[in-house]
């Protein structure tokens, strides 16, 4: 149940995950919540949650990859909600693992295309509503520990992290003076769905590659730290206190 004097947040690839929790989250915590996804099939726990606590949630269909998907779930929001959004997490997003050689053009890009041109249309679709609401917002980037330190493997997801980073700081100063935060996250291990939700290289996944070996140690060792990471609501909690 939507409820109109509440602030509004719009928090994307909502499915599972740190994007779930912070959903759940920011609507327990009084806001106007549109948890948004690619595919709505994966909304089920989501909904079933929010329906039983009576949260002021919302699932909408949106992906990120599809400017047409994008602009119509944002104009959807702006029509609910009178032309206002307080909050924008950016979570949306997918592990790409591969060395560099054996990663195709076609991967990269893809990779990209979520992580970071993802963001991109979903920001520059919210940015016009904050700015002319005159009471500022907060766009949420949630990047990772590997926006700041490469790791083999993950130099695709390195580098649109990365990427990340410095479209935000960049963003941060232009956008100040409309009384708009732009907040980076920047989480390790968290216990997630991550190495299920990943894509490995296809040309990774021959025994023939010379980096075969590293693949394999690099995925057992993220898989070992997943067992005891921290779980995802604790990353909510820091978006939330922001």
């Amino acid at each position: 149940m939507i409820k109109p004097e509440r602030k509004v947040a719009i928090v994307t690839g909502s499915s599972s995950g740190i994007g779930l929790k912070t959903a759940l989250l920011l609507s327990k915590n009084g806001f106007n919540t549109y948890a948004t996804m690619r595919n709505l099939e994966n909304s089920e726990n989501l909904a079933r949650v929010a329906k039983i606590k009576k949260l002021s949630l919302q699932v909408i269909q949106l992906d990120v990859n599809d400017d047409i998907s994008v602009k119509h779930a944002i104009g959807k929001i702006e029509a609910a909600q009178n032309m206002r959004i307080d909050v924008l997490v950016n979570n949306a997003g997918y592990g790409l693992f591969g060395s560099f050689e054996d990663l195709s053009i076609e991967e990269i890009k893809a990779q990209f295309e979520t992580n970071f041109l993802g963001l991109i249309r979903v920001t520059q679709q919210v940015l016009p509503v904050m700015r002319k609401q005159n009471s500022g917002g907060t766009i949420v980037n949630v990047s990772s520990i590997g926006g700041r330190i490469g790791s083999p493997i993950l130099s695709a997801y390195n580098s649109a992290k990365f990427a990340v980073e410095g479209l935000s700081e960049s963003m941060a100063y232009e956008l100040a003076p409309f009384g708009i935060r732009v907040v980076l996250i920047e989480p390790s291990y968290i216990r997630t769905n991550i190495m299920n939700s990943s894509h490995i290289a296809k040309k990774a996944l021959n025994p023939k590659s010379p980096y075969f070996s590293l693949m394999q140690k690099v995925s057992n060792h993220f898989r070992s730290k997943l067992e005891n990471a921290l779980p995802p609501e604790e990353v909510a909690k820091v978006i939330h206190m922001l």
